[in-house]
Formats: structure tokens, sequence, C-alpha cells
């Protein structure tokens, strides 16, 4: 009987005896764990990077958008066809909805803004008071659109930080007058640099009172309406409330309710189906690393033919011969799995040092997963050549020798 000390030692031996042919084998394992490492972590970055973008409006957001549908993107068109269009009077009523803290009609369009005798043409949008605390917006200078009542909004705007650099300078733009469209406007605040999302520049951007964007774009109608809720208060509670208020309201449900949570959970979805995608793409240089270890465990076999004949011969069992090539097998894919682990996560924070933009994050799930799939490679990869060697005839093994 083989001490487990004494087939360990073999293993070794044998791994250490052609040093170059193990290196280049589990190079092959190696190479394929870092090219899953490096595009799985580069996917996962993305992955929370985009999640980031969404969520820095916060999650207790629903939005309501006029007409029924099954799927509704991030800007529906909410153009009124025979639906009854949401109305300023819609989203005063979803205020009074219990676990409510803020509410925003909105309406969008793209006009000429000017200012300072300068014209730029940008993206101006209709809200209310709430939009401050539905979206997290801060202000740098002067105050959000006050809380005036729906019908008699005053002619203010506060612009976004890219949009005063732009028309003003340096130069203080409140209480001077802006002109959007044909429309007169106060400037009564500046906003917060916020950056870009999804390639949409949020600074670049005017906020108005949603009765003179309506007046303005010439609508009868909002294009969403946005709820935000208390934290804790499930979603699916706040929906139904929401839906039986302005069901009531309508006589019917011909508007479209989108909560925050789904939204997130379907990019998710999307997401880490991305992540696995690129995952695989990289799995496939595995497959080659396994093929490496089948051959070198059947040369191995055919080289040492004498010494399992001898081994055999002295009384040790065919499952210690079979344990004893598994072993090697296993161990070049582990130590194979090591150096690709150190390689891939080296290479995803090099491209992360020369390119700071992409997001890259390695969770140590997928350190633990890769590693387990390189040594079940090596297992499986070492089946076939270890039980070989664990049937063949000790005599006529001797004879080889």
């Amino acid at each position: 009987m083989i001490r487990a000390a004494d087939t360990l030692h073999l293993a070794t031996r044998a791994i250490t005896a052609h040093r170059l042919r193990s290196f280049l084998t589990l190079l092959g394992i190696a190479v394929g764990i870092a090219a899953v490492i490096l595009l799985t972590s580069i996917g996962e970055g993305i992955h929370r990077f985009v999640l980031a973008e969404f969520t820095q409006f916060g999650t207790n957001v629903i939005g309501v958008a006029p007409g029924k549908t099954k799927t509704s993107g991030p800007h529906p068109s909410g153009i009124p066809t025979s639906v009854r269009p949401l109305t300023l009077a819609d989203a005063d009523s979803l205020k009074l909805l219990p676990h409510v803290t803020a509410v925003t009609p909105t309406i969008w369009g793209n006009t000429e803004v000017g200012g300072n005798g300068r014209l730029r043409r940008t993206t101006v949008y209709g809200v209310s008071a709430g939009m401050a605390q539905v979206f997290s917006i801060k202000v740098k200078s002067g105050q959000f659109l006050p809380a005036d009542d729906s019908d008699n909004a005053r002619p203010f705007v506060v612009l976004g930080a890219r949009l005063k650099n732009e028309l003003f300078g340096a130069a203080n733009p409140l209480g001077q007058k802006l002109k959007i469209g044909a429309m007169q406007f106060r400037i009564i605040g500046v906003l917060e640099t916020k950056g870009q999302f999804l390639g949409i520049d949020l600074d670049d951007t005017a906020y108005i009172p949603a009765a003179r964007a309506l007046e303005l774009f010439n609508r009868d109608g909002l294009m969403e309406i946005h709820v935000a809720y208390s934290e804790g208060v499930p979603a699916a509670q706040v929906s139904r409330a929401i839906r039986q208020t302005l069901s009531a309201r309508h006589g019917r449900e011909d508007f479209t309710i989108t909560t925050q949570e789904d939204m997130l959970r379907t990019l998710s979805k999307i997401l880490d189906i991305l992540t696995m995608a690129v995952g695989a793409l990289g799995s496939i240089s595995l497959l080659v690393g396994g093929v490496g270890i089948v051959t070198i465990m059947t040369i191995a076999v055919t080289e040492r033919t004498g010494e399992i004949g001898l081994m055999v011969a002295l009384g040790a069992q065919r499952r210690t011969i079979l344990g004893l090539f598994l072993g090697e097998a296993v161990a070049l894919s582990a130590l194979g799995g090591l150096l690709g682990l150190a390689l891939g996560i080296g290479l995803a924070q090099l491209i992360h040092l020369a390119l700071p933009a992409l997001p890259v994050h390695t969770p140590l799930s997928f350190v633990l997963l890769a590693e387990g799939v390189a040594i079940v490679i090596g297992l499986a990869a070492g089946v076939l050549p270890a039980r070989r060697a664990a049937r063949l005839d000790p005599v006529e093994a001797l004879r080889a020798e």
C-alpha cells in the first residue's frame, strides 16, 4: 500500500522531471483562465457602472407614461392618440397618495435658448418643484423651481452647469432673462455638475415649469409623471395606488407604470447575460488547455509503462495508480489556474490604470469559480490516461521496460 505522502512525492517528481513540458501544459490552462477573468472582470465592471448610472437618480422612483403598453423605454414618446393624455391635475392627484414623497410631471423638447447675447440649441425639460427630490438634483447657486400652483407657474428657469457656462461664462446669471423659443424666463438657479448619463449630457439642459413647457411645445398632455416614494415601502404597493387613482380619473387603465426596480432587474439580467457571453468566449481557450493535459498525460503513461508495471508488481493497487495520474493532471490544472488568476487580475488592473474610464471589477466568486473550473478540467482531462495506466497488465508493462 503506497502512502499518500509517497503518492504526492511521485506526482510532484513527475511534473518537475519535465519542467518545460509541464510549464507549457499549465500555460494553456493559465491563458484560458486569464482570458475568462479578464473578460468577465470587464463585463462585471460595465455591469456595475451602468447600474450605478441608473441608481444615481434614486431607486424609489416610479414612472407613469400615457398609453397602455407592455414595455416602456427610458424616453417613451408619450404622444396622445386615442388615449386620454396625462395632465398636470393627474400629477397633483398622485401627491396625495400614501408613502409618496414627491411627484414631478415631465415634458421635454429641443429648442433654441438665448441669453447674454448668445444663442444655443439644447434640451428643455418642463418639470415641477418635486423634480429636485425625485431625481436627487442638487443646486449649486440660487434655487430650484418653487412649488407654484400647476396652472399659475411663474416663468422661472434653472440652468444646467454646462448651459450656464456656454451662455454666461464666469458671470453670475441669477436674475438674468433667458429667451426659450418665443418665451421669456428669469434665471433663478444653476445646478451642480451631473456629467453624462448613457451619452446624454445632463448639464446641457434647462428646467422650466411644466405648465410653461406645455405652452412652449404646444402639447395637451405630459410625456411622463415621475413619483418618488418612501424607503422600505414595496414598489408594488405604491404602483397599485397609482393605478387605482389614475384609472378612476381616466375611466380605464390607459397608461403604463414602470418601476425603477423593474427596469434595474431587467437591465441587470441583460448585463448578466452579456458578462456570461464574454466569459464563454474566453473559456474556449480552456478547452485548448484541457487538450494539452490529455496529451501530456497520455505521453506520460506511455513513457512510464515500466514504472507502472513495477509499482503494480510491488503491490500498488490499481486505484492508487489511477489516483496518481489524476493527481498529476489536477496539480497541473490547479497550478495553471493560479497562474491564470494572477495573470488575468493583473492585466485587468493594468487596463484600468491605462484607461481609468473603463470600469473593471473581479468578484471573489469569479476567482473561486475559475479555479474550480481549472481543477475540474484537469480531473476530466486526466481520467482517460489515468484509467489506461491503471489497467496496464504488470507483466506486459515490465516486458516493455
